[in-house]
């Protein structure tokens, strides 16, 4: 971490770089910030809300829906981007020498910009839905917002350094993995409340994923409708520091490997 601290600058000229890259030569630009999770939430509220009928704890929709999938895209967009780190950057990495980690956490942090304005679309829609005289109660636990947000943070940046280390050696798991992330998506209380689960080893199971029990609080807290649980929030935060752990030691036993052959 200190000598990632050192190379902050270059945390910040990658930072830069990624936002840029990634809506240059586009008609739109930033505006995708918003579009994208506006889109998502409307095919939310028709195939899931009109067609299926599913509960939203008696919340709004376009709020219940909106507020699963700020919280999903920022995990999934850290998940993403960290996984090609080696494959992407590989160019890069074979001209100069700088620590390895700035590049995913690069990421991480950019995506940020993206997660903000999201929430700024959230409080918008959330502020409408009050002046219309629903009753939605956010409570105390949103002062743990920066913790939600490290820990998908942290949860993306994890799986994603694993993810990028293995796909060094066996290319074809990038097909793999672009198919795990959707069906993760699904077991993931995102269009869904955790109370319409009733089946209780399906509900365990669940749980045991550790971005469940964070979307769940993250809507808690906003909403004042979902699962908070002190319990299940440590252990997504354990999972979180272990997951850190075992994939800061893949990534650097597999980046030199890699430098050998670039």
């Amino acid at each position: 971490m200190g000598e990632i601290w050192r190379y902050r600058d270059l945390v910040a000229l990658f930072v830069k770089r990624n936002i840029i890259v990634q809506y240059k030569q586009t008609i739109l630009g930033p505006l995708w910030f918003i579009i994208q999770p506006m889109l998502t939430v409307i095919m939310n509220m028709v195939v899931f809300g009109g067609i299926a009928k599913m509960s939203t704890d008696g919340m709004p929709q376009a709020l219940f829906y909106l507020s699963g999938n700020v919280c999903w895209l920022y995990f999934s967009s850290c998940l993403n981007g960290t996984s090609s780190t080696f494959t992407a950057n590989k160019g890069v990495f074979g001209k100069v020498y700088f620590p390895r980690m700035v590049v995913p956490i690069s990421t991480v942090i950019s995506n940020l910009v993206k997660f903000g304005v999201q929430l700024l679309l959230m409080l918008a829609v959330y502020l409408y839905f009050v002046w219309k005289g629903y009753d939605i109660c956010p409570n105390s636990t949103l002062l743990l917002l920066p913790v939600y947000i490290l820990m998908l943070a942290g949860l993306g940046l994890g799986f994603g350094i694993i993810v990028s280390s293995l796909t060094t050696k066996y290319r074809d798991l990038t097909v793999l993995f672009s198919f795990v992330v959707q069906l993760w998506m699904y077991a993931t209380p995102i269009v869904y409340p955790l109370s319409m689960v009733t089946n209780e080893k399906l509900r365990t199971l669940m749980l045991l994923n550790p971005v469940t029990s964070i979307i769940e609080a993250f809507k808690y807290s906003t909403l004042g409708q979902g699962f908070f649980s002190w319990l299940h929030l440590g252990y997504s935060f354990v999972f979180m520091c272990v997951l850190l752990v075992i994939g800061v030691v893949i990534f650097n036993r597999v980046q030199r490997s890699f430098m050998d052959t670039v």
